[in-house]
């Protein structure tokens, strides 16, 4: 349908859902669910160089309005993920991908945008910044702009596709950490990642999580997530990429109007699978509803 139809970078996405890195695995398996050719786009788990088996049980606790995870970013590493995942994915699912990544240096983020280059499904590199720098006291990169500026040149150097840079909203600044990702040559922003949360046990007094803290999503998140997408989107001239809480077609016009121009569903994929398709067909009826003709025409329309 027409009137969904959003641009991300050159690339024309059918509708503007996007299933988030981390709450769809690597897409195909929920082909079982429905046809996932209907997706806009997919950003696939976040890839590292290397196996990572991921933090210690347990690693997610239910909150109000939403979840903790430590999962630790589980992934049987780059080579598996481009050469076993991604041709089950092709199988499945015939567009363009949003290939996630990670890395503990920059040197590591340089090499798996390389290899992601190189794969045919790949539309778009997402960076995920919020790792811990092993080579600078384990600070998170996406915290200093001067390191997502360093990671963003970095990684435009060897790659030929466009680059979103993933931001995390644990900063005091969130339209610096964008400006310096703009500078560094981003192509787009994705934002936000998870807040930082933690659960205690009524019985014990204990954490819930075994590594006590962990990612906080879910739609508690979707007022900070519109705020820092309202203030980038007013402060840098790049696309933008929503993402915090959205669970129904209302909050994709909502996310949109502050100035993205794609969404991504998290946590919401955790509890009901069903939820994008349910956006995408419910969509065209919300748009009837407040007398919107076109997507894109709504915009950053906030500002």
């Amino acid at each position: 349908m027409e009137r969904l139809k959003v641009e991300l970078c050159g690339l024309t996405l059918d509708n503007p859902i996007i299933p988030a890195s981390g709450t769809f695995g690597f897409g195909y398996e929920f082909s079982q669910f429905y046809d996932i050719n209907i997706l806009g786009s997919i950003a696939t788990k976040g890839t590292t160089l290397e196996p990572l088996f991921g933090n210690p049980l347990p690693r997610i606790a239910e909150c109000d309005r939403g979840m903790i995870n430590s999962i630790g970013l589980q992934n049987p590493g780059i080579t598996k993920v481009i050469n076993e995942e991604f041709p089950k994915l092709e199988a499945a699912y015939h567009k363009k991908i949003i290939a996630n990544i990670s890395g503990f240096s920059i040197d590591e983020y340089v090499e798996c945008a390389k290899q992601m280059d190189q794969a045919n499904i790949v539309g778009i590199i997402e960076v995920n910044v919020s790792c811990p720098n092993v080579h600078d006291g384990g600070m998170s990169f996406g915290t200093d702009p001067q390191l997502v500026k360093k990671v963003t040149e970095a990684v435009k150097m060897v790659t030929t596709k466009p680059v979103f840079i993933k931001l995390s909203p644990n900063v005091t600044d969130i339209v610096a950490i964008a400006k310096a990702a703009q500078a560094g040559g981003a192509d787009g922003i994705s934002l936000i990642n998870t807040l930082i949360g933690a659960r205690f046990d009524l019985k014990t007094g204990k954490p819930i999580i075994a590594n006590i803290m962990g990612g906080f999503s879910g739609p508690a998140i979707k007022p900070v997530a519109l705020r820092m997408v309202y203030q980038v989107y007013q402060a840098c001239q790049l696309p933008i990429i929503g993402i915090g809480g959205i669970s129904c077609a209302e909050d994709v016009i909502e996310f949109m109007s502050a100035g993205a121009s794609a969404v991504q569903v998290g946590a919401e994929n955790c509890r009901n699978p069903y939820v994008c398709k349910e956006i995408i067909d419910t969509l065209p009826t919300v748009m009837d509803q407040y007398k919107i003709n076109s997507l894109k025409e709504i915009i950053g329309r906030a500002h």
